[in-house]
């Protein structure tokens, strides 16, 4: 039986600013809806989003001003309603906040089983790359087997989990980064081809590696100046899906290429996604990504794990986008 202790030690951002502007404060545990599981929290991942909630931008209406969008744990309680889970089952939580806490709620149905090879504290990188990676990659951008699939920012938590679930798909990877750290974890990663885009022109790359043909999708991060160069690189049919914009979310776009070409543009968001739409998106991951994750073909890729007494360290990593794979946080010293 789970221990409950009246207060947790939780993160928030005492206002809008930098990293320096996280803090530790004490909370009442909060207390799990009908619908809803209480976690103790073994580990959460650092996402851009929670950088995003940090400078200014405010949650969902409803949701807690604790950051963490993804944790995992042992279930300490479970709503009335609740029959997929009982006290001290192992899960990993997609959350609309409140990760970095001794103990968080997550809807019911947007928890998974934590597979027995996982460790509880790695398990808390999946969530949010496993949603992101199912509903754009293969249910946007149509990946499937044989297709060739070009990934920028790549050695990104995201991207390192899309390259591994590409594999796993029985599809080639084009994968770019920066640097020779992040390059040689792709490699090690059994990409295709690496880009560095400090060294390469990654058209250039493309048109080389496919004869010509192109790449029937590209999962972007960058925007801005890549779109353009993206839209170069594909195949007839091609499928573009910006998960991000560090370049700008303005873009020129040709449309007569688009055209002619018969290409897909397309994008989404995680957090703004209504609850059944999420619970969907969970229920197709426990059927595609979860036997990938038991078997051992997809791993999260962990840069670093930090206490949660750290958080001001996690979040400087990624936001210089240092990290190759996700930056997470523990709730016990590491």
């Amino acid at each position: 039986m789970i221990q409950r202790p009246e207060t947790m030690d939780a993160v928030v951002a005492r206002e809008p600013g930098g990293p320096e502007v996280l803090h530790s404060v004490k909370r009442p545990l909060p207390q799990p809806l009908a619908d809803e599981v209480l976690i103790q929290v073994a580990g959460a991942g650092i996402n851009r989003p929670d950088l995003m909630q940090r400078a200014g931008m405010p949650p969902p209406p409803g949701a807690t001003d604790i950051l963490g969008l993804e944790a995992a744990g042992i279930v300490a309680a479970v709503g009335a309603d609740v029959t997929d889970f009982a006290p001290g089952d192992a899960v990993m939580a997609l959350l609309s906040g409140g990760g970095y806490a001794g103990f968080c709620t997550a809807k019911a149905a947007h928890c998974l089983p934590v597979p027995e090879n996982l460790p509880l504290e790695v398990a808390a990188g999946v969530p949010e790359a496993a949603f992101t990676v199912w509903h754009n990659l293969f249910e946007l951008g149509r990946l499937k087997a044989g297709d060739t699939l070009l990934i920028h920012g790549a050695a990104s938590g995201v991207g390192s989990f899309a390259i591994q679930c590409a594999h796993a798909a029985g599809a080639r990877v084009i994968a770019s980064a920066g640097g020779d750290q992040k390059i040689a974890a792709l490699k090690e990663l059994g990409v295709w081809r690496t880009v560095d885009r400090y060294q390469e022109d990654f058209v250039a790359v493309v048109a080389e590696c496919t004869e010509g043909r192109g790449v029937d999708v590209v999962l972007d991060n960058v925007g801005g100046s890549y779109v353009a160069r993206n839209l170069a690189s594909m195949a007839p049919g091609g499928r573009h899906v910006s998960l991000s914009f560090l370049l700008g979310a303005n873009v020129e776009v040709d449309l007569l290429q688009v055209m002619q070409k018969g290409l897909t543009l397309t994008s989404s968001t995680l957090r703004p996604k209504s609850d059944q739409e999420k619970a969907r998106l969970a229920t197709a991951i426990r059927e595609h990504i979860l036997p990938w994750l038991a078997s051992g073909k997809v791993r999260p890729l962990i840069h670093v794990q930090l206490p949660l007494n750290q958080v001001v360290e996690a979040h400087r990593i990624l936001e210089d986008n240092a990290n190759i794979g996700k930056v997470l946080l523990t709730m016990s010293p590491h």
